[in-house]
């Protein structure tokens, strides 16, 4: 593994310098952390592909100004260029920009809206708003919604005093946590069974040298090189 992380600091020293082939393949390399950040922005407007490719732009950034200097890997520097790029595009180009039509069959809808209360309807179906308008009941739903005023952060969800709009945002630190805990997962998954077996007892059950060289009937040197061995190798493997 020294000669894939030696190749992927040259492929970095490379793309500084102006080599658009050794950009392509640090490109190529981190596109999974950009299908992970975009699969978290599906669900509003956008498909896939194209979050894929905005996000892509936030990796070409990441990419052309990571300086090593900055004392973390690529993948890390990276995510909040990438997830930044797709939020920057939903706010400015996204499905939260009303076009005009919309605004305009919002304003009939609620003027029909209120011509029929003050004829004493109470409940008014959105379809016969729709009929009176001219329109299906989806199109009419869709101009509704999309002309709905912004909420207040604090303003409560369904009632519930406790759970508001500011308590469900997107946070980037923990994506970023996640992001991570997803590499060093990947990074553990390339250890053979033994040198797994050796970081979980230590790391994840807190067990001493002698308690784990116990466990697996090995020498507490045995255990203590091994150990060395598997935290140089998960360096490397998180720089790149």
């Amino acid at each position: 593994m020294t000669g894939d992380y030696r190749k992927n600091a040259a492929l970095l020293q490379a793309a500084a310098e102006g080599d658009s082939e050794a950009e392509a393949e640090l490109l190529r390399c981190n596109t999974p952390l950009v299908h992970s950040i975009a699969r978290r922005f599906c669900g509003r407007g956008t498909d896939f592909e194209d979050l894929t490719q905005i996000g892509m732009m936030g990796l070409l950034k990441a990419v052309r100004s990571f300086d090593p200097a900055r004392g973390c890997a690529l993948s890390t520097y990276a995510v909040p260029l990438i997830s930044g790029e797709i939020r920057r595009f939903l706010r400015d180009d996204g499905p939260i920009k009303v076009s005009r039509a919309q605004k305009k069959l919002s304003a009939d809808l609620l003027a029909e809206r209120e011509r029929l209360q003050k004829a004493g309807m109470e409940k008014i179906p959105l379809s016969l708003l729709a009929e009176r308008c001219g329109v299906s009941p989806e199109e009419a739903a869709a101009a509704l919604d999309a002309s709905s005023p912004p909420l207040s952060l604090s303003e409560p969800i369904n009632g519930e005093e406790d759970l508001a709009l500011e308590n469900t945002l997107y946070d980037e630190e923990e994506e970023t946590r996640t992001l991570d805990r997803l590499a060093l997962s990947m990074a553990m998954a390339k250890l053979p069974p033994l040198e797994r077996k050796i970081l979980l007892l230590r790391y994840y059950r807190d067990l001493s040298q002698e308690k784990t060289a116990h466990a697996l009937g090995l020498t507490q040197v045995k255990v203590s090189r091994a150990e060395k061995k598997i935290l140089a190798f998960l360096r490397r493997e998180l720089a790149m």
